[in-house]
């Protein structure tokens, strides 16, 4: 399929056909020709690849229909909305989670990924038939897949990484993680403009709080990749990063990566995943740490794994004290049901070996030992 191929499909599923910033054409190209030469597909797996890349274009589609009917949304900001982000798989869901108990928050919902418009009014956030189709197909997953499930689990009202505001701008990790795309991961990392991204990012929060408020609370691991272009379209953010072991992190992390390109490949090459995650962990850390440097220390909230898991509670108070917020009786018995409710393990149990993909544990930590260092990182058995 080509550009143009994707488009016009969108418009089909959808009767519309405004797409908004052309400049985001790039991304897609890069995409399908990847998809052409480097992705190792099944051919159902190609199949729905392609089938993803039309339902992201629709979604724009419709922000951009909702947008040109309601011009006026564009003039609401979006105040102080609070990210969190860190290495994939330092507590960044369990800390999203949180936060999203807090009435006075409101987060980027996995259902509304797939049928954005018309935004939903207060009582459609947590039911209605978008919620129910997208929470059928959660409940199958979590049925049919539940090796994935122990891995990171989310229901169709759950918070969800907003990468997925990226998506349809065709500048998102999401793409290789469901396959080895060496030439779109060159791109994404080196030579991307992530700003025509983060500018929808922000239109489709002003298309979605139309009838529901709330400060906007998201989060998306790989945030610390383009941190200097999220502040300049948002430039009161809140940061919060997450912090763990990496040996940790890379081992649980590749394990996610090689079950979801299972998903579309019979195969996949492990050591690639290996190899690739660490050079991208790599780059995350030294973009942050340019970022601290052009922007001060307390521009970013550090949060360790250790301390989120011993003491949940006691961390979020700490993040409302640093922000100088109120942390409400409704938003901690809120907390606090939610852990109740949502034990570690509660899917299963997570089993990966970092030796599956051609790594070490004493590797990864020489790799990153600057970031160990700097951030005083508890090491797993020391």
């Amino acid at each position: 399929m080509t550009v143009e191929d994707i488009i016009a499909a969108a418009q089909a599923r959808t009767g519309l056909t405004e797409i908004g910033d052309r400049s985001v054409l790039v991304g897609l190209d890069n995409i399908l020709r990847a998809y052409e030469t480097e992705g190792s597909f099944s051919k159902a797996g190609r199949q729905m690849a392609l089938d993803e890349l039309v339902t992201y274009m629709s979604s724009r589609m419709r922000i951009e229909d909702w947008l040109a009917r309601h011009p006026e949304l564009l003039d609401r900001p979006i105040e102080k909305p609070l990210f969190v982000f860190g290495l994939p798989r330092t507590g960044t869901t369990l800390m999203i989670n949180l936060l999203a108990c807090d009435p006075a928050r409101r987060s980027f919902l996995r259902w509304e990924i797939y049928e954005p418009t018309p935004p939903a009014r207060p009582d459609e956030l947590h039911a209605g038939p978008r919620y129910a189709e997208r929470q059928a197909l959660c409940e199958m997953a979590l049925e049919h897949v539940p090796h994935i499930a122990a891995i990171h689990m989310e229901f169709a009202d759950s918070p969800t990484e907003c990468q997925f505001l990226m998506t349809p701008s065709f500048c998102a990790q999401v793409y290789e993680a469901l396959a080895d795309l060496p030439s779109y991961r060159q791109w994404f990392l080196h030579h991307a403009d992530y700003l025509p991204a983060f500018r929808f990012h922000k239109r489709t929060l002003q298309a979605l709080q139309h009838y529901t408020g709330g400060r906007w609370t998201l989060k998306n691991p790989w945030h610390p990749l383009f941190l200097d272009t999220l502040i300049e379209v948002y430039p009161d953010a809140q940061l919060v990063m997450t912090h763990r072991d990496p040996a940790e992190v890379l081992g649980s992390c590749c394990s996610l990566i090689k079950y979801s390109r299972l998903v579309y490949a019979d195969r996949v090459d492990l050591n690639a995943i290996g190899r690739d995650l660490l050079d991208t962990f790599r780059i995350m850390i030294d973009r942050q740490r340019a970022f601290r440097k052009k922007h001060g220390p307390a521009a970013i909230h550090d949060v360790h794994y250790v301390d989120t898991v011993r003491d949940p509670i006691g961390t979020m108070r700490n993040l409302y004290e640093v922000f100088n917020e109120e942390l409400t009786p409704a938003a901690l018995a809120a907390m606090n049901a939610y852990m109740a409710e949502n034990p570690k393990g509660k899917h299963g149990k997570h089993e990966y070996s970092l030796a599956e993909y051609g790594l070490s544990a004493g590797q990864v930590r020489d790799e990153l030992s600057d970031y160990i260092e700097e951030f005083a990182i508890p090491i797993k058995g020391s």
